[in-house]
């Protein structure tokens, strides 16, 4: 009855009245999802949410007093956290920190659908952050919604592609969409039969064995085995090259890795700049592993691993522009060359490619970054703190990567000798997150009045 008279209240546009049921509601019964979906629904048009509202109100802030109320709260009752957040949203619809905390406590008490609403808002107003889009993915896999799920990880992937977390969620969901598909979800409720599920069973437990990241050397032996046979009767099946690529590369033979991206290259003329990336970045893990090989306790350790770093970077530079050089227009290219360069010293070429990955809006703020430390190693301190100004003006949630944007810059008006400008930004990330770096020291010793 109270749904009912919310819903005429919010087709006759008496939000408040609707806001006010649909609350009573969902304080009994919080796992109502049409009605939370509708309560939405009225905090938005209450508050006249469109486009142009959707940028202005996500610059609110998203550490009230009441978003911390709701966090404390979280860890002892979930529940509790989330009515704490909808009564934020009745007045603060885009509040960021509450649907943070949405998503956290709906997830904590299976709602993956309530949990996807605040995600998706969240994901929308910051597409490139990484961590919200895996837990709109993790939250669409548990409402069933594999599909979606899938789409997000491959959008994600497609902007980390080496990103290996990001690679291991794909894994995962495609081996629990075989297990699905093989009949296990039809079994359970009683409308499958066992016949359909072994149909699929070897499938599905390689899928399963492939996606666990420590693999006994015997399944990982069988694995590679059942691959290397069926090659032999499909010697171009470019999929398997790849698998077989990278199961030699985790057993950390990377000559054999190595021999089997040269067959894909091969096979595909080599024009991939993927496939690139992938053979860099095995040889890269091959330098990693000489250098753990090393015995930290020998005489001549120090000597080792400095040529093995010295000879590790030396490689990824001229590799990386090697590639520049064969796809001039990919910023991502660029991106990563500007890194390495940085990391070699070469400051003024870093600016040049910063200046040009700048251009890629997947890397835009990260450039901006690296602007800025390039000026400071030059002693540019005041281009450097222009650019992170810049950065932090197209950054609206109070993400990683912004708490980076505000100590770096923190950082730099230290240099600057401007201390009061300095602790401003480090209150700021203090707010949010006391233990990040070394944050809670500068504020306290500022307080302090050392």
């Amino acid at each position: 009855m109270r749904y009912t008279k919310g819903c005429d209240a919010l087709q006759r546009e008496n939000f408040d009245y609707a806001i006010e049921l649909f609350s009573q509601i969902l304080e009994q019964e919080p796992y109502v999802f049409e009605c939370r979906r509708s309560l939405r629904s009225a905090q938005l048009k209450k508050s006249g949410g469109g486009g142009g509202f959707f940028k202005r109100a996500f610059n609110t802030a998203s550490s009230s007093p009441m978003v911390a109320k709701g966090q404390m709260a979280l860890r002892r009752n979930p529940l509790e956290a989330l009515q704490i957040a909808e009564q934020i949203l009745n007045g603060d619809p885009q509040n960021s920190g509450a649907h943070k905390l949405i998503a956290e406590a709906a997830l904590a008490t299976d709602m993956p659908r309530t949990a996807v609403m605040s995600l998706d808002i969240l994901v929308k107003h910051s597409p490139k952050d990484k961590e919200l889009n895996m837990k709109l993915a993790e939250a669409w896999a548990k409402a069933g919604d594999k599909e979606r799920a899938e789409k997000v990880y491959t959008d994600l992937q497609a902007e980390y592609p080496s990103d290996n977390e990001i690679f291991q969620a794909l894994k995962d969901l495609s081996a629990r969409k075989t297990l699905d598909e093989g009949g296990y979800e039809a079994l359970g409720s009683g409308e499958g039969s066992y016949r359909d599920v072994l149909k699929n069973k070897a499938e599905a437990v390689s899928l399963e064995q492939e996606k666990r990241q420590v693999k006994t050397e015997d399944v990982a032996g069988r694995l590679i085995e059942e691959k290397e046979a069926r090659l032999k009767t499909e010697p171009n099946n470019l999929k398997l090259l790849k698998d077989l690529a990278e199961m030699y590369t985790e057993k950390n033979q990377f000559d054999q890795a190595l021999g089997y991206y040269e067959r894909i290259q091969a096979i595909d003329g080599g024009n991939d700049s993927s496939l690139q990336r992938n053979i860099a970045e095995t040889k890269v893990r091959k330098f990693n592993h000489a250098l753990a090989q090393l015995d930290p306790n020998a005489a001549d350790y120090a000597e080792h691993a400095a040529q093995i770093k010295a000879d590790r970077l030396a490689y990824q530079l001229a590799e990386c522009q090697q590639r520049a050089e064969r796809y001039p227009t990919d910023l991502q290219i660029r991106f990563e060359l500007g890194q390495h360069l940085f990391e070699a010293g070469k400051i003024s070429e870093a600016i040049q490619e910063f200046q040009k990955s700048f251009n890629n809006p997947h890397r835009r703020i990260q450039s901006m970054i690296y602007l800025a430390q390039c000026f400071a190693r030059r002693g540019m301190n005041d281009l450097a703190a222009r650019k992170l100004q810049d950065a932090l003006k197209e950054k609206q949630v109070f993400d990683d990567e912004k708490k980076e944007l505000v100590y770096t810059l923190g950082c730099i008006f230290e240099k600057m000798s401007k201390r009061e400008e300095a602790i401003e930004q480090f209150k700021n990330i203090y707010e949010i997150d006391s233990g990040y770096k070394d944050v809670a020291k500068k504020v306290e010793d500022y307080y302090a009045g050392s």
